[in-house]
């Protein structure tokens, strides 16, 4: 008899910090890589942010705080709806974790049942199937096409719903496309969710900052208020405040949901850093003025990335309009030989190759579910990034 779970035979370790872990073996070994693996801005942490998590320190305030989060960051979780999302909760709506993924976690453990069905379009965050299974429940996924920059279509969503459906995930921007939804296109989407109540919405809204090209970022509760009460909003201070190490993410939704969640979390972790919390405190309710720079700032890299990827023969790369990915194609280099005389069949070979030939960690796309892409996440600084082009580059003309 195994003396571990069978529930873990269906699931496997993060691919993203799999291939991060490689690269840095690689760089203990004397190698030169390049890492473009990882999903954390480059930029460091504002210091008024800093500063008032040395304030809390010197305050004492390094006690344990509420399961759920302190009532003044809840306090300015509410405002930042308010403020920037046209949405109104209460105290007991909201839910501070340990990092917008324990938000998810604890949603799917609290609400799922054995049978019951989550709908995830692909490409997705790496994560979101795992979770669910971990869960009890069964990842269903939507296909998306490049052609239409990787959002499904309503028609989509309504083919995949049935009795046994209890959560549609959207994630937007996306991690890894970048894509984004406008609020017509989440109206489409609301309108199909509409017709079918047992279905709730987890809106994954961590890139909620980084959007390009004047777009408006939109989430669907603000866009079709009917569904509010069926949606949970996930987000975080880890990305727009270049805050990946604080952990602190927070979800609002129903308040039985936000009630069951804090439950699970009272006897897994039980609450946030209290220091991480008067942290993100500051970052919700001071300055803000550095965030469309920094988002105009990688929207620049963007466009010097995609611009470059899309020189090199064999590769084709749609132009996102947030997070800091893109998610070229590799599949017109199949079938094509390495310099050591091995075929490429898959972007797992492709990705390898790179590693070994350029030196560059990038991340395959079937880790997230679409074979046939990987993932470069491009925060980082343009000479870093330029370098790393030109490797793929020279590696890809190798090829033969």
């Amino acid at each position: 008899m195994s003396f571990l779970a069978h529930s873990l035979s269906n699931i496997k370790p993060s691919p993203t910090i799999a291939v991060s872990m490689k690269a840095n073996e690689l760089k203990a070994a004397g190698k030169d890589i390049i890492s473009l693996s990882m999903g954390e801005p480059d930029f460091d942490t504002p210091e008024n942010i800093k500063q008032a998590a040395i304030k809390a320190i010197q305050k004492g305030d390094t006690k344990y705080t509420a399961v759920d989060g302190t009532a003044s960051l809840k306090k300015a979780i509410i405002e930042k709806f308010k403020r920037e999302n046209s949405l109104e909760y209460k105290p007991s709506e909201i839910l501070v974790s340990t990092g917008a993924k324990q938000v998810i976690y604890n949603a799917l453990v609290a609400s799922l049942n054995a049978g019951d069905e989550v709908l995830i379009p692909a490409p997705y965050w790496v994560s979101y199937p795992d979770m669910v299974l971990l869960a009890g429940g069964n990842p269903m996924i939507i296909e998306s096409s490049e052609k239409n920059n990787f959002k499904i279509s309503p028609h989509a969503l309504e083919e995949k719903i049935t009795p046994k459906t209890k959560w549609l995930i959207l994630n937007s921007p996306s991690n890894p496309t970048g894509s984004c939804y406008s609020a017509a296109e989440l109206k489409l989407l609301a309108e199909v969710l509409l017709r079918h109540p047992q279905v709730h919405i987890l809106a994954d809204d961590i890139y909620e900052h980084l959007i390009f090209d004047g777009l408006k970022f939109a989430t669907i509760a603000e866009v079709e208020p009917k569904l509010k009460d069926r949606t949970l909003i996930v987000n975080g201070v880890s990305k727009a405040y270049a805050m990946t190490g604080w952990r602190i993410g927070y979800g609002a939704g129903p308040e039985k949901l936000i009630k069951a969640m804090s439950m699970i979390q009272s006897q897994s972790t039980s609450s946030p850093s209290s220091i991480s919390q008067a942290a993100s405190v500051e970052a919700l309710n001071g300055i803000q003025d550095y965030i469309k720079p920094n988002a105009k700032l990688f929207q620049s890299r963007r466009d010097m990335v995609v611009s470059m990827l899309n020189e090199i023969d064999g590769i084709n790369c749609n132009t996102p309009n947030g997070a800091f990915y893109v998610f070229p194609s590799c599949k017109n280099l199949y079938g094509k030989k390495t310099t050591s005389g091995k075929i490429i069949e898959n972007d797992n070979d492709f990705a390898s190759y790179l590693l070994e030939e350029a030196l560059v960690a990038v991340v395959p796309g079937i880790a997230f579910g679409a074979e046939g892409f990987f993932r470069i996440s491009y925060a980082a600084s343009d000479e870093f990034l330029k370098n790393a082009m030109r490797r793929i580059a020279d590696a890809c003309s190798k090829l033969k």
